[in-house]
């Protein structure tokens, strides 16, 4: 049987969750994981995949959620020794993060079609960011002031050629991303 999305997630979360201390602990920003078959491991790859696990927690099975609640565990125990460390990393992607994210919706300013056929995997870099944010927003983090009015611009400029629809990830993700929040994962730019 075909490993669900939400399956996929829980398992790199988890292996990701198992490398955190030692990714904190170096000045490698998208570091190479040691199971094979697994995405670089980021601070944006990593919040994103906990927060829509922890969001559709109730849809696992009781060994998922048993898996997830130990990778969270890890997860929490590498950030508590390691707060400065966590947001100068966190502040470092986030810079990444929105000039990817700006270079990509320049680039769908020029050829709406070639890029409008693969938004639904750029618009992960998004979600990072908002997975990011969310995090530096909660006490002990800052989020620094700069940030938000950066991200609204990009926004903003993907909101000038936005053609609402359908939610453009796997459909079993879709209750963690409520449209309000999340207008950008429902439609594709025109």
């Amino acid at each position: 049987m075909a490993q669900s999305k939400l399956e996929r997630d829980l398992e790199i979360f988890s292996a990701m969750s198992a490398e955190m201390g030692d990714y904190l602990n170096s000045d490698v920003l998208f570091w190479p994981m040691i199971t094979g078959g697994m995405p670089q491991l980021t601070l944006g790859g990593a919040l994103m995949r906990q927060f829509r696990l922890l969001a559709l927690a109730h849809t696992l099975e009781p060994a998922g959620q048993q898996q997830l609640n130990q990778a969270v565990s890890l997860f929490n125990q590498a950030l508590v020794e390691r707060v400065v460390r966590f947001e100068q990393k966190a502040n470092k992607e986030i810079e990444a993060r929105i000039r990817q994210w700006g270079e990509y919706l320049r680039d769908l300013g020029r050829e709406r079609n070639a890029s409008r056929a693969g938004y639904n995997t750029a618009v992960e870099t998004r979600l990072m960011l908002a997975a990011i944010v969310e995090k530096l927003q909660k006490r002990p983090y800052q989020l620094h002031p700069r940030i938000m009015p950066r991200i609204d611009l990009l926004d903003g400029n993907l909101r000038r050629f936005w053609e609402p629809g359908q939610f453009v990830l796997a459909e079993e993700l879709q209750p963690a991303y409520p449209q309000a929040d999340f207008w950008w994962l429902y439609g594709l730019p025109g």
